[in-house]
């Protein structure tokens, strides 16, 4: 199997599987790629986090791609985007059509057993970024301080807030490194990622010009994805204001469409694809696909354009040490979305608690596969439900 396969089929798999939203996707990816198959290190890992988080768009598909760059180029990049991508922008194009036949399903035994999936996979991988990026006392106050940070301020802002603080909090207090940390060695130079960057800002000034004149569902969809941080849910209400209040699409369809996004597995921005197929029925699958490319296009080209500069900011001394500090708080930011919203919004019940404690000790204690785990929780809280 050739290196541009194997991410393809990798990434494949994990979009059958990652449900739980961009948290849940992240520790996906830290499971199969740096525990079990050691594509890269955590280190490298955080920083790709790190990026991701500073730029807008879908965080968890932006890591994807940069992955995939990481191991395969730019081919590989698309390999990895192509493959975490395509089940769920598959089912949104399909529900394009058939949104009404799926009322009711938020409240299925099955989709609660997803969730508490997805809370046991965050807990394993933050014990194991924890482990490995938070080593010492100063490095475990900084991931608190980010936790507790990003709880009191709440949405990207504090996010962002919280990496910054991190990265001060260790030119204050780490000593600068002795040794060079692992980097983004990355397959894209400078002159291809200016290239990419520009490809970016071109796009994005024609689809302001063009808004200026019409309602163009290009044109909405990648503004949306090149100024929304936070990812899909934050990009919903831009959405809504571009497509439903000029009437392109009505908001019983654009909810119910939004609804049934966040019941499957792979990234939220497929919803993308049911806008497309929703506006355009008579091309659904060409509508779809213009979704798509159009709400992912400026998040993927800002990492690829930006990943060569970031990686030789790395290589400097002070750089290092401050990303010493941004990786423990990305460990933060990760402990304060496993508190709220998973583990507030999640567990309801004492059945539910009992069932995520299973699931974490099946992954860290067991080492049993992440998607048998995944197909247990589902199955057994949905015969529980019924039989209750």
């Amino acid at each position: 199997m050739t290196a541009i396969a194997e991410i393809f089929w990798t990434f494949l798999r994990l979009g059958l599987v990652a449900f739980g939203g961009p948290v849940a996707h992240l520790a996906y990816f830290r499971r199969w790629l740096i525990d079990e198959r050691g594509w890269l290190s955590d280190a490298a890992y955080a920083q790709i986090i790190a990026l991701a988080h500073l730029l807008p768009g879908p965080s968890s598909s932006q890591t994807g791609f940069a992955i995939g760059i990481q191991r395969g180029g730019l081919a590989g990049g698309l390999a990895a985007f192509i493959g975490f991508t395509l089940p769920s922008a598959v089912i949104m194009i399909a529900l394009g059509y058939g949104m009404a036949q799926w009322s009711g399903t938020a409240e299925a035994g099955w989709i609660q057993g997803l969730k508490l999936a997805a809370i046991a996979v965050v807990a394993n991988a933050l014990y194991g970024m924890a482990r490995q990026l938070c080593p010492d006392a100063p490095r475990l106050v900084f991931a608190a301080v980010a936790a507790l940070g990003a709880s009191l301020i709440p949405g990207v802002g504090g996010q962002i807030l919280m990496i910054v603080v991190g990265a001060g909090l260790a030119l204050i207090v780490l000593p600068p490194p002795t040794q060079s940390l692992s980097v983004l060695d990355s397959p894209i130079n400078r002159r291809q990622g200016s290239v990419l960057l520009a490809v970016f800002a071109t796009v994005l000034a024609a689809s302001v010009v063009v808004s200026f004149q019409t309602t163009a569902l290009w044109a909405v969809l990648y503004q949306s994805g090149a100024l929304v941080f936070g990812g899909g849910h934050v990009v919903l209400p831009l959405l809504e204001t571009g497509l439903v209040t000029p009437g392109l699409i009505d908001s019983e369809q654009f909810l119910a469409g939004y609804g049934g996004a966040q019941a499957i597995p792979g990234p939220v921005f497929s919803f993308g694809g049911y806008l497309g197929a929703q506006i355009y029925p008579n091309q659904a699958l060409l509508g779809g696909l213009l979704g798509l490319v159009m709400i992912f296009a400026p998040g993927m080209l800002l990492v690829a354009g930006l990943m060569p500069f970031w990686q030789s900011l790395s290589r400097y001394t002070r750089v290092q040490q401050a990303l010493l500090g941004i990786n423990a708080a990305v460990v933060g930011l990760i402990a304060a979305v496993l508190w709220d919203p998973l583990l507030t919004a999640g567990i309801a019940s004492g059945v539910d608690a009992t069932v995520a404690a299973a699931a974490l000790l099946a992954l860290a204690g067991l080492r049993i596969p992440v998607y048998w785990v995944v197909g247990g929780c589902a199955v057994g809280v949905e015969l529980i439900t019924r039989l209750a």
